[in-house]
């Protein structure tokens, strides 16, 4: 049987606080579950919903992991921040990437640090 997953990539440049992150991460899952594929979506849900989240360095390691995804086929949601509060207007924070299987996700974002 084959596992699913979904990660969330989040910036560490902009040192986000907690209760922020959590949000920005929050917004990721929920965009890239609206984008995703109903079937993918019930056998991810039926194996647990499994969500990781991870560290990139900056915005340009961010890009640069939602386009090799992209280019991968799998559903990617980019956060970008309306700047109400703690970030400026259009900052992106976060990817989500998923749900999709495991094998694919991690032949892109494998070597990743958790967050």
């Amino acid at each position: 049987m084959l596992n699913f997953k979904q990660v969330i990539l989040i910036r560490q440049d902009l040192k986000l606080p907690k209760g922020k992150l959590a949000a920005q991460a929050a917004h990721a899952s929920v965009e890239a579950v609206l984008k995703s594929d109903s079937k993918l979506v019930s056998t991810w849900r039926k194996q647990g919903m499994a969500k990781i989240v991870l560290k990139v360095k900056d915005e340009k390691e961010l890009l640069s992991y939602l386009q090799q995804a992209k280019d991968a086929g799998l559903t990617t949601a980019l956060i970008t921040d309306a700047g109400h509060t703690v970030v400026a207007p259009g900052t992106k924070t976060c990817v989500g990437i998923g749900p999709d299987e495991e094998e694919k996700i991690d032949g892109i974002t494998g070597k990743l640090a958790l967050l």
